[in-house]
């Protein structure tokens, strides 16, 4: 079994993955969107032996189906904390519609700053993460491991889509029901829309506002 980095490929088993940083990195946090990516993920590490906490940044803008998804995750996977972040809006002058006029100003407050007060807070070495090459462009270079402020593992890195879904219907998983109507990558209501045919799995967030990636994991400020 292929148990160190330097062995791994893209044929490697995301256990794998999870159980090697599991064991280097006893403080491993995971933030999660509860994206079927996600879903996924949480499950892989329960198998693994992941009993540490899940974080969600609980923007205001989320769906009813992803709040619906976060408590029956929670209730599924009790070994895990899941833990539930919010941002400090009564300190943003932008009002509660930031998203049309500054929609990067609107992730950067709602979303970016309260995780990165949590990580800070907490000072997890490694954060396990569900990304994968296929979702986006900005994605197709990504690796199981990718150095930076912290590491972050991506045990996924290379399923994808069909895969996932495979994995979720064989056991039963609790995906977002709105992943099914075509929300394959589901952010906040206003700046999530369902995937056209053809599009790749982020195409339906931020759509005309020049954006793909909300800024946690992309761009000067990522974490």
């Amino acid at each position: 079994m292929k148990t160190t980095p330097g062995a791994w490929d893209a044929q490697t088993d995301p256990l794998v993955v999870i159980r090697w940083a599991l064991e280097e990195y006893p403080d491993l946090l995971m933030p999660s969107g509860f994206n079927l990516n996600g879903v996924v993920l949480i499950d892989l590490a329960a198998r693994a032996g992941y009993a540490g906490e899940v974080v969600f940044v609980d923007t205001g803008y989320h769906f009813p189906e992803t709040l619906q998804t976060r408590e029956r995750l929670e209730a599924r996977y009790p070994g895990m904390r899941f833990v539930t972040l919010s941002a400090a809006l009564d300190e943003e002058p932008w009002g509660e519609e930031r998203y049309r006029s500054d929609p990067d100003g609107c992730c950067a407050a709602r979303k970016v700053a309260p995780l990165r007060d949590y990580l800070a807070l907490k000072q997890p070495r490694a954060l396990l993460n569900a990304r994968s090459r296929d979702q986006a462009s900005t994605r197709a270079a990504l690796g199981f491991l990718e150095p930076g402020e912290r590491l972050r593992v991506n045990p996924l890195a290379y399923w994808g889509r069909e895969r996932l879904e495979a994995y979720a219907r064989a056991h039963d998983l609790p995906v977002n029901p709105l992943y099914w109507s075509g929300f394959l990558s589901i952010g906040c209501w206003p700046c999530t829309r369902a995937v056209r045919p053809g599009e790749d799995a982020r195409a339906g967030r931020w759509d005309g506002k020049g954006k793909a990636e909300c800024g946690l994991w992309v761009g000067e400020k990522a974490l």
